[in-house]
């Protein structure tokens, strides 16, 4: 049995990581993951890229070294096309910077397709937004917003006798954008202290924009309330109620025509899974190119595609789909390889239940909030500071774990320690 899996991020992974100890290791199946880049990052963790407190050069694992420890096959490619009818998939060629051609088009073929692409930002159409704003999808987007951080710190440090200050507007006000706001006034505190003395929170103007009533509209509202005020204690401007109807060279035009001066602009407003899936094989999809699927997550028009993640939908009891979030990922990928051996096995496939945990938001080293619900308390518990900062960090070690063990995520964690008392708080560079 040949079971491909295409995407890489924290559901897909895990799953190939799975499958191959599993199945790959005994020879019973082959494993291959397929994706776009070399290298995985949690995507949860793109704003701390951004901001340079996370090295993506250091913190990036390594597709193919880690195939090669799990029992896996690894193929770099993007997804093209799907013939279900010869159960293959088509990979785009693969250029390089001066767009010549490294690897011309190929196909795979498989016996099971799961399709784990996850989801990029929506801009809804907006005019301007794809020319001026930055989204935060993918690391190399992280990394260019980093650069022109630090570009813009380094034009407002030289203006020692002036007044003027960086200005980054955000727009969208989920985790993404909370957690880089707050992320960026600990940025400007560190660069005060390495070669930008004239650099301060004073010289960071912020303004988070959301065109709800309220931020972090999937959290109770005590909590975002809570968030609300920490954020304005930062200094951060947090607008809301506010649509932006366009974003231009010097900011972005609000639907009452104000501007909202900004030399920096990310756009982190919405999700919707990637374009090409809208009219790919045929298969059913909604409004935002999700692949609509079954309760066990096979697709509803081919039962050898199985779809997670954010670049599928689930409707839950309540009539709303599953979240996009990183739990619901990996409890996707979780049912996802319990069907798959129940398959290899001839057994019955389980169905999908979605089960909240709760949420956690970092507002950096200035404060964590967040609840903690479902099997864990018998409704919701808000929680906040230290014991909110450890749970925070505890589900990026759950995801750790599920992809390379404890053993081997203890090392990494005790390597992590090691690395921040001889690297600079912040990536400089």
């Amino acid at each position: 049995m040949h079971i491909v899996i295409v995407g890489g991020g924290a559901g897909g992974l895990e799953l190939a990581t799975r499958l191959g100890r599993k199945l790959g290791r005994q020879e019973r199946a082959t494993i291959t993951l397929v994706d776009k880049s070399a290298t995985h990052i949690w995507k949860p963790l793109l704003h701390e890229v951004a901001t340079g407190v996370l090295d993506a050069g250091i913190d990036a694992v390594s597709y193919r070294a880690h195939a090669r420890r799990h029992h896996f096959q690894y193929q770099q490619g993007a997804l093209s096309g799907i013939d279900r009818e010869a159960r293959e998939i088509t990979l785009a060629a693969i250029t390089d910077d001066r767009n010549r051609e490294v690897v011309g088009e190929r196909k795979i073929g498989y016996d099971y397709l799961v399709v784990a692409l996850g989801s990029s930002t929506n801009d809804f159409g907006t005019p301007g937004v794809s020319e001026h704003c930055i989204f935060l999808d993918a690391p190399q987007q992280a990394e260019r917003f980093h650069q022109r951080m630090l570009n813009g710190f380094i034009r407002v440090d030289s203006e020692r006798q002036g007044e003027s200050a960086l200005r980054i507007a955000i727009v969208g006000a989920g985790a993404t954008g909370v957690e880089l706001s707050a992320e960026l006034h600990n940025a400007a505190q560190w660069l005060s202290v390495y070669g930008l003395p004239n650099i301060s929170r004073d010289r960071l103007k912020v303004t988070l924009v959301e065109a709800g009533p309220g931020i972090l509209p999937a959290l109770p509202e005590k909590i975002s309330a809570k968030a609300h005020r920490e954020l304005v204690n930062l200094g951060v401007e947090v607008l809301v109620s506010t649509r932006v109807a366009a974003a231009e060279e010097g900011g972005l035009r609000t639907a009452e025509g104000n501007l909202i001066a900004a030399d920096l602009m990310v756009w982190a407003a919405g999700i919707k899974a990637p374009d090409f899936l809208a009219n790919i094989a045929d298969l059913e999809t909604n409004r935002i190119n999700q692949l609509v699927v079954r309760s066990t997550l096979q697709t509803t028009r081919d039962h050898r595609i199985f779809a997670l993640g954010d670049c599928a939908a689930r409707e839950m009891p309540n009539g709303r789909n599953v979240p996009p979030r990183a739990q619901s990922a990996h409890q996707m990928a979780d049912l996802v390889y319990s069907n798959l051996l129940a398959i290899a096995h001839s057994k019955p496939l389980k169905e999908f239940t979605y089960r909240d945990h709760g949420s956690l938001v970092s507002l950096s080293r200035f404060s964590t909030v967040g609840s903690l619900m479902g099997n864990l308390t018998k409704g919701s518990m808000m929680i906040e500071g230290r014991l909110a900062r450890v749970m925070y960090i505890s589900l990026y070690r759950m995801h750790q774990i599920a992809i390379h063990g404890w053993l081997r995520t203890i090392l990494i964690s005790f390597s992590e320690k090691l690395g921040r008392a001889v690297r600079p708080k912040l990536k400089l560079h």
